[in-house]
């Protein structure tokens, strides 16, 4: 199915350039964004005075590459804790942007931003928002890179031979990619953090089991669970220590204990030294889309009788 995600990253020339190397992506067309003037020129844009932002729409076939692996390239290509600068372009013309029609990929743009969050100490500068606004630019801006090869570009010519070279390869992380959401992708593969309060599992409190989502291992039971009040499922403690891998988490400027799951490598979250004292004193707050809950009622049927008596213990 074809979609359309807008990026601002900058000068559009370079931004268009790359983006039109990605296999998957069929259309792209530079333009003004989110501006309070309707149907700008270059030159009004350039004063700064019209509000919008040099941005390119990118049309891309979904079946063929993902839009969480767009945003990817998106954040290779830019510095995003610039503000209204991008190479020597300085102006708020030249602010970096993720502008999204379809209100389905809020989900996945917010969980790849908190990725990328995570690698920087400082605030990113890209703007999330709904897109108000396209207007297509000149003839003359449109493919600039191809028409005019030494043309100025701010994106590193190594981004472009790198997604020039990239091919859709089915091996085993194109098949999870396939089977996952892409807000599951972006948590367990990238170690990204759903929203707070309105995941999946945070006012699940049924009997039964929470296994990996990616390989189906056994990781929590819901006699271990509780309301921590953090807005993300809370564990006192996994079914077996040895499910589970602690790793330093220093992101954001804080020391954290981030937990993986030993059989797959999925990031599931972080545990905390504030759970309930009679039970350990742990809190292993983990993410929704890292789990899988099977109720009470299916696990037999689904290949977990053997894990009933600890439901209720």
């Amino acid at each position: 199915m074809k979609k359309k995600i807008y990026l601002a990253g900058g000068c559009f020339w370079g931004t268009e350039h790359l983006f039109s190397l990605v296999d998957g992506v069929v259309k792209t067309v530079v333009g003004y964004a989110n501006g309070n003037v309707a149907d700008p020129t270059y030159e009004m844009v350039c004063t700064g005075r019209t509000g919008a932002a040099e941005t390119v729409e990118v049309v891309y076939d979904d079946t063929k590459v993902g839009l969480s692996e767009l945003l990817i390239i998106y954040f290779k290509s830019i510095d995003p804790t610039s503000l209204n600068r991008q190479g020597n372009d300085i102006g708020t013309q030249y602010r970096t942007g993720i502008y999204y029609t379809d209100p389905a990929d809020f989900p996945v743009i917010e969980a790849v931003v908190a990725t990328v969050q995570r690698r920087h100490t400082e605030p990113l500068a890209v703007e999330v928002e709904p897109l108000r606004n396209f207007y297509p630019a000149e003839l003359y801006h449109q493919e600039y890179l191809y028409k005019n090869p030494g043309g100025y570009c701010h994106v590193d010519p190594r981004l472009f031979e790198e997604v020039k070279t990239r091919k859709a390869n089915k091996n085993e992380k194109e098949e999870l990619r396939d089977r996952l959401t892409p807000l599951q992708w972006e948590v367990t593969q990238n170690g990204a953090t759903e929203r707070p309060f309105v995941n999946e599992y945070d006012h699940e409190f049924r009997r039964g089991i929470y296994v990996d989502i990616t390989d189906g291992t056994p990781l929590f039971v819901s006699s271990r669970k509780y309301d921590s009040g953090c807005g993300w499922p809370a564990f006192t403690r996994p079914i077996d220590p040895a499910l589970i891998t602690e790793h330093t988490d220093t992101s954001f400027g804080r020391v954290r204990t981030e937990v993986r799951s030993a059989s797959s490598g999925s990031h599931l979250g972080h545990v905390f030294p504030d759970g309930p004292v009679e039970d350990g004193g742990m809190r292993y707050c983990i993410n929704s889309a890292s789990l899988r809950f099977i109720p009470a009622e299916d696990m037999a049927s689904e290949g977990y009788a053997d894990y009933l008596p600890l439901i209720d213990n």
